[in-house]
C-alpha cells in the first residue's frame, strides 16, 4: 500500500484539525492521492501510515470507508488513563492473546481469541474487535435478539473455543470488554458498521466454479498442513499450541461464525498462509474452505437432539453457510453427541432475551 505523502501533507494543510478523529480518518477515496486531491477529503498521516504498518499491501480503502488504526500497547502506557485502568486493559489484552490460560475452565479446544481476530485483535481483514465496541448495543440475527459486548465475547466463548463464558460482570469479562473499548479508542458510538474498512472478514467474490473439496484438499495440503498439520490437529511446541486445529475436538464447533464457508474463504484469503495473506486465488479459498468445514467437529451447542432439525432451527440465520446437517461424502455431518473436551453442550449463558412490555410479544 503506498501513499503519496506529498500530496497528502499539502490536503491536511488545508484542513481543520478538528476533524481528525484519534487515529480514525474517514477516506474518499478510490485511487488514493488523486481521489484525496479531487474530493478535498481530510486525511490523518499517522493513520495511514499505521495502517500500511499494520497491514502491509492491504486492499486501498473505498470511498467513503472509515478508516480506524487501534492504539497500541504503548500507546496505553503514555496515555493519561488510570493506572487502575491501564490495569485492566492490559489483562484484558493479555487474556485475548493466550486464552489457553483459561483452559479446563472457560475454554476447552485450542484456539486463542486471537486465534481467528489476528494482530491481537487490531488487523484489518482479519476480523478486528473494536467495531463490536461501538456497534453494540445492537441486534444480532445469530440469536435473534440484541447483543451486549459481553454477549458477544461470550458467544466466541461458546462456539470459537467450544466453552462457557466468564461470567458477566467477572474480572476477567470486564478486562477483555476494557481492551475491545481501548482499541475502538476514538471512534464515534454506532458508527455504520457497512462503511468500516477492514471490518470482518469481507466476503470475497463468488467462485467461478462450485467450490470443490478434492480440490480444497489439495490447496491445504500445499498451503496450510505445514502449520495446521496433514490431519488438521495443529502444531504444538513444549506442550503448547503454536498453530491451533483446523477440525476435530481442539478446533471450533459447528456454532461458529468460521463455519460458514464464506467465512472461513475470507478469513483464508485475506489471512492465509501466515505471512503471505491474498496469496491464494479466491476459488482456491473457496475449495480450501469448504474441504476444511466438511470436517468433523464439536456439536453445535444449540444441538436439539437431531441434526437436521438443528440444522433447520438455525438455517436462515446461519447454518444456510455451512455444510452442518448434510450429507456429504456419505457422512450426515454433525450427527453426533460429540462435545469435545467439556463435559456439557450449552453454557447457561446462551439464553434468549426479550425487551418487549410484557402481554406485548416482540
Amino acid at each position: 500500500m503506498k501513499f503519496n505523502m506529498s500530496l497528502l501533507a499539502s490536503t491536511m494543510a488545508s484542513t481543520a484539525r478538528s476533524v481528525l478523529i484519534l487515529g480514525s480518518v474517514v477516506l474518499m477515496c478510490g485511487a488514493f492521492g488523486d481521489a484525496l486531491a479531487q474530493s478535498g477529503a481530510k486525511g490523518d498521516e499517522d493513520a495511514l501510515l499505521g495502517l500500511d504498518a499494520i497491514a502491509p499491501g492491504a486492499p486501498m480503502p473505498r470511498k467513503g470507508q472509515f478508516v480506524h488504526v487501534p492504539p497500541t500497547m504503548d500507546d496505553l502506557e503514555a496515555s493519561s488513563f488510570h493506572p487502575k485502568l491501564k490495569e485492566a486493559i492490559r489483562r484484558g489484552r493479555d487474556l485475548f492473546v493466550n486464552t489457553q490460560q483459561l483452559r479446563g475452565k472457560n475454554v476447552f479446544n485450542d484456539l486463542n481469541c486471537a486465534s481467528c481476530h489476528m494482530g491481537e485483535g487490531r488487523l484489518p481483514f482479519s476480523s478486528p474487535v473494536w467495531p463490536a465496541a461501538i456497534i453494540l448495543p445492537n441486534y444480532r440475527p445469530k440469536n435473534d435478539h440484541v447483543n451486549s459486548l459481553e454477549e458477544r465475547i461470550a458467544g466466541c466463548f461458546s462456539f470459537s473455543m467450544n466453552g462457557k463464558p466468564p461470567a458477566y460482570g467477572s474480572d476477567d469479562m470486564l478486562a477483555l470488554t476494557a481492551y475491545h473499548q481501548w482499541l475502538a479508542r476514538g471512534v464515534p458510538m454506532y458508527q455504520p458498521g457497512n462503511m468500516m474498512y477492514g471490518r470482518g472478514y469481507p466476503r470475497i467474490a463468488e467462485p467461478d466454479i462450485e467450490p470443490d473439496a478434492v480440490r480444497g484438499e489439495a490447496v491445504y495440503q500445499a498451503q496450510c498442513a505445514i502449520c495446521h498439520g496433514p490431519d488438521g490437529a495443529g502444531t504444538s511446541a513444549r506442550g503448547e499450541v503454536v498453530f491451533p486445529p483446523v477440525w476435530g475436538d481442539g478446533s471450533y464447533n459447528w456454532g461458529a461464525g468460521i463455519s460458514r464457508v464464506f467465512s472461513l474463504a475470507a478469513f483464508a484469503k485475506h489471512n492465509m498462509p501466515l505471512g503471505k495473506p491474498r496469496s491464494l486465488s479466491d476459488q482456491e479459498a473457496w475449495d480450501v474452505a469448504v474441504y476444511i468445514n466438511s470436517r468433523e467437529r464439536p456439536q453445535d451447542p444449540r444441538y436439539t437432539g437431531d441434526v437436521r432439525e438443528t440444522r433447520q432451527m438455525y438455517l436462515e440465520s446461519f447454518h444456510k453457510s455451512t455444510l452442518y446437517g448434510t450429507e456429504f461424502e456419505g457422512r450426515l455431518l454433525g450427527d453426533h453427541d460429540n462435545v469435545g473436551e467439556k463435559d456439557f453442550l450449552k453454557p447457561d449463558v446462551l439464553r434468549p432475551r426479550s425487551f418487549a412490555a410484557p402481554g406485548q410479544g416482540d
